[in-house]
């Protein structure tokens, strides 16, 4: 599908998680994929070697659903192309960005991006997500370069980069804005410089105005829920850190982009990674909740007073403390049931993972059964995708995807 701007394109401005979904940014996976063996899949942050093809064809599963309900999908990969065809200054910032001379050795680095800078656009975008091996090197070998003679053939001269699946990680919208993010772990950096291309020089993103600068503090965004219009969660655990979070809400708060945001710890493991693992918000005053964190999260309420001076309380119950920031009595709360071993099955299977394509409608993965007709028993419209492929790098809907534009609620 292209990607091309329509004459009635919509602004960009995203303010809570349920507002009517109307223009989204995905990636359809491709052969950075074929990339993953036993050897790397672990580094690469899989916990297993999907079937690419069935990957796909899950993928271009949930991009037709959000199509039928009247969502625009534009696809990165695309968006990356037509932005090195358009853009001298992103060719060469997406080369620098994936030439190391530090690991490569200036000689062969020198030689690497010198040919990368003849290669066209569409073909580029390709090496620049899925990668090159010494192996895949088009020119011949450099009697003086030693880094070339010491690495294995099937090693990577550029990363692959698999996790670009997840969109919503590498930039999130609040209000009007874009914030890139700073993603943590090595595996994961460059994508961000990758979406920074984009939205730097595609004409789609022109005059968008930066919420957060990425090399800020680590924050990701999966940690990044908008509860309502200027109230923002941010989790702290395995990839957003304290100065993170800190650095978004000093940003959000210089901005009038939020009033106030709520710091949740949360457990830093690999089951719990994002705040969007263990909760998203299904409706504008309910959120599905993974049930064995319901009593024990916590956040810290960071707040600009109308005189422009920031407080801080906490931490308090994150139930109560996010109903208050929000201006409602209370959160409905959906768990995932009181069965201890199969709401934990489902939370490792992104249960607790959706995407809101308005109030009360969600997208989820069909696995999650039990977590699915509890949302349909509280009155949330389900739309069930299969996601035994593309959860293998532990991700649900909202992972998958960064909505760019959403109707106000």
């Amino acid at each position: 599908m292209g990607t091309e701007a329509a004459p009635t394109a919509r602004p960009f401005s995203v303010t809570s998680e349920v507002g009517a979904l109307r223009t989204v940014l995905l990636h359809r996976p491709g052969d950075e994929l074929r990339r993953l063996t036993p050897r790397n899949n672990d580094q690469l942050l899989f916990d297993a070697i999907p079937w690419v093809e069935r990957a796909q064809q899950e993928h271009d599963i949930f991009a037709e659903v959000l199509r039928n309900r009247g969502v625009e999908v534009l696809l990165l990969a695309d968006l990356l192309t037509q932005t090195l065809q358009v853009s001298g200054a992103a060719r060469i910032q997406g080369i620098s960005g994936a030439v190391d001379a530090r690991r490569l050795g200036h000689s062969l680095a020198d030689q690497l991006a010198a040919h990368l800078r003849t290669v066209p656009a569409p073909e580029l975008a390709q090496l620049l997500m899925s990668g090159m091996t010494f192996d895949e090197l088009p020119f011949g070998e450099d009697a003086t370069s030693l880094v070339r003679r010491m690495h294995h053939g099937h090693d990577f001269v550029i990363d692959p980069l698999p996790n670009l699946l997840f969109t919503r990680d590498s930039s999130f919208w609040v209000g009007p804005r874009v914030a890139i993010t700073s993603l943590a772990l090595p595996a994961r950096g460059r994508e961000t410089s990758l979406t920074d291309l984009i939205y730097a020089f595609h004409p789609r993103f022109l005059g968008v105005r930066r919420a957060y600068e990425s090399h800020t503090a680590p924050i990701e965004g999966g940690d990044v829920l908008l509860l309502a219009k200027g109230v923002v969660a941010v989790g702290v655990g395995e990839r957003t850190t304290p100065a993170g979070a800190e650095a978004l809400a000093r940003s959000l708060f210089e901005d009038d982009l939020a009033h106030t945001v709520l710091v949740v710890p949360i457990a830093q493991t690999r089951a719990t990674m994002h705040l969007d693992t263990v909760c998203t918000m299904v409706d504008t005053d309910a959120l599905v909740m993974y049930p064995a964190v319901q009593d024990s999260l916590c956040a810290f309420t960071i707040r600009k007073e109308d005189d422009g001076t920031v407080s801080m309380l906490g931490p308090d119950p994150f139930l109560p403390a996010a109903a208050k920031a929000m201006g409602i009595s209370t959160l409905r709360v959906i768990d995932t049931g009181l069965d201890g071993v199969a709401a934990e099955r489902e939370q490792w299977d992104d249960g607790n993972n959706t995407l809101a394509l308005a109030p009360g409608v969600v997208v989820a993965y069909e696995r999650n059964e039990m977590t699915n007709a509890r949302l349909a028993d509280a009155g949330i419209e389900v739309l069930p995708i299969p996601g035994s492929e593309l959860g293998s790098g532990r991700g649900g809907p909202r992972c998958l995807s960064c909505p760019l534009a959403r109707d106000e609620v």
